[in-house]
């Protein structure tokens, strides 16, 4: 199994913006899902973003709803993570899911390929 790869981390300062980039190689069937997941120090990871890659449904945590925006490239195996209005509480570790199941909604299950992770920090 290939694992998705992150990239585009980095620090910032607060009210600024990160775009996070996902590329996997292949997708395990048509509707993938895809999603990030981020994890802070001490905390458990939680579901920030998910996109269907064909139907291109969307779903985004209320923690960052209206300031952060996932997307999709069809073509080339790839999601986006726009990152925007950013807040210190948005620092953490942040993985790329790619399920191995099919799944009708909803965030990625923990069954998925996991991204090596990129950091994201944000100071105030």
């Amino acid at each position: 199994e290939v694992q998705p790869v992150e990239s585009g981390g980095g620090s910032v300062q607060a009210g600024g913006s990160l775009k996070l980039t996902c590329v996997a190689s292949e997708l395990s069937h048509p509707n993938n899902c895809m999603g990030w997941f981020r994890q802070a120090p001490g905390k458990e990871r939680e579901a920030v973003a998910t996109i269907y890659m064909r139907d291109g449904d969307a779903y985004h945590s209320i923690p960052v709803k209206d300031r952060f925006t996932i997307s999709r490239d069809q073509a080339k195996n790839t999601i986006y993570l726009q990152m925007n209005l950013l807040k210190p509480d948005d620092t953490a570790v942040y993985y790329c899911a790619t399920d191995r199941k099919p799944r009708g909604g909803g965030y990625c299950s923990d069954d998925s390929a996991w991204g090596q992770g990129t950091q994201v920090t944000v100071s105030s």
